[in-house]
């Protein structure tokens, strides 16, 4: 039980550094290590090193390096460097300007992140942070509003997205082995209610802002700035309809190109002088997000050596709670310690099928509900990498939205946990 303590004081000082501003990535690795020395009665010592290791380059499983984290470190400083460049430049705010003739007040705070959330890639709220962060100044919204808002909005595809892969991993034959529409009808609410609640936040959030009653003249010619950072997207569409092979492996590798293409084509669309564009560039370099990748893969690998998730869901399972309870518990619990919706799924769904046939709710109702659930802990997880990137850019962190997270995923849990209730018996 050593372990499980781990996991509560590390979370803890996690929590406490980055409230205080202290580096996010750092702060995650100092976590990792404390973790690892409480697991050392179920881990060995050189166990912390070897995590360490696999977490970032080298995989002792498969024998071969893995370069999947330092790629995503790449991409995300990459998209930090194209965001930060059409802000200083300018790019963003006129883009935004000729968005607001296509959308009632305050639409473009909903449309812009959900537009960026068709990007099925880590840490994409990034992309959207500027552009939230500028239009959010124009409604007086405060940073944590905006970074709700951003990263609410991004999310709402999740529920009826048939490329991702914690959808087609719940559905494999390994796990649920039901067709993945069906699970997209039933998870259908959640997706209303995940448009719903957030239309709710977003019109509190402006309820004061007056609007002006002077006409301004319509200008479209922002609109052309759009194309830079929609680039990744057509690109990765493009691939998915011309159907390229062993597409999910090369997810990373095609939006690294799509970005660089990105930011050689801000550059013709600006038409400034080369050697300004390259000093942009220059200052528009940050580690801080590379850093935060490598520590919260860190963390993830530490906490799955520890082994505390089992011993957390044995606790969980052992509570006298009804089944479907302990099945909405278990994942939800996953999602926020992992942050990563697809480790929840895979961790927590042999954990809670013990409990299916108490429940008396059919195979595709729960698998909903243990979908939505491990979504809800992975959307509100202070380790979620589009909480790391949107808070980063926005100068905050995201244990301060919590007064806005937790009624919004208590309402989108129990909207969809009824609909399964009421019409997914067996």
């Amino acid at each position: 039980m050593l372990n499980v303590l781990g996991v509560i004081i590390a979370f803890i000082i996690i929590i406490l550094l980055i409230r205080k501003r202290f580096n996010f990535g750092l702060s995650l690795i100092l976590g990792s290590l404390i973790l690892g020395l409480f697991s050392l009665q179920t881990i060995d010592l050189i166990d912390i090193p070897k995590a360490l290791i696999q977490a970032v380059i080298y995989s002792f499983e498969d024998q071969k390096f893995d370069f999947e984290t330092i790629e995503l470190a790449f991409l995300m400083t990459l998209i930090y460097i194209l965001a930060k460049s059409m802000q200083e430049t300018g790019a963003i705010q006129k883009l935004i300007t000729s968005l607001r003739n296509f959308f009632s007040k305050g639409g473009t705070l909903g449309v812009i992140p959900a537009i960026y959330g068709l990007m099925p890639v880590p840490g994409g709220a990034l992309f959207s942070a500027p552009l939230i962060d500028k239009e959010g100044d124009k409604f007086g919204l405060t940073t944590n509003q905006k970074n709700f808002l951003n990263v609410w909005f991004r999310h709402i595809w999740f529920p009826i997205y048939p490329i991702s892969s914690a959808m087609i991993l719940v559905c494999s034959t390994e796990f649920s082995n039901i067709d993945i529409y069906q699970l997209i009808i039933v998870d259908f609410p959640a997706f209303i209610a995940f448009i719903g609640i957030g239309l709710v936040f977003l019109k509190f959030f402006i309820r004061n802002t007056h609007k002006s009653k002077a006409k301004t003249e319509k200008n479209y010619g922002g609109l052309m700035y759009i194309l830079p950072p929609i680039l990744p997207i057509l690109l990765y569409l493009g691939f998915f309809l011309v159907g390229l092979p062993n597409l999910r492996y090369l997810q990373k590798t095609i939006f690294i190109g799509g970005v660089i293409l990105s930011i050689i084509v801000l550059f013709f669309l600006l038409k400034i002088d080369w050697r300004k564009y390259v000093d942009i560039l220059k200052k528009s370099i940050s580690f801080n997000l590379a850093l935060a990748i490598f520590g919260i893969m860190i963390f993830r690998e530490m906490f799955k050596v520890s082994e505390a998730n089992l011993i957390i869901a044995d606790v969980i399972g052992n509570l006298p709670f009804p089944a479907l309870i302990i099945i909405i518990i278990i994942p939800l619990v996953l999602g926020v310690l992992t942050g990563y919706n697809l480790g929840a799924i895979a961790l927590s769904y042999f954990l809670v099928e013990p409990f299916f046939e108490f429940t008396g709710i059919n195979i595709i109702g729960l698998t909903s509900i243990i979908f939505v659930s491990s979504l809800s802990g992975y959307l509100i997880s202070p380790i979620h990498l589009c909480n790391v990137v949107s808070s980063e850019y926005l100068k905050t962190d995201t244990t301060r939205m919590y007064k806005m997270y937790i009624p919004a995923v208590l309402s989108l849990l129990t909207v969809q946990t009824l609909i399964v209730i009421f019409f997914m018996r067996l």
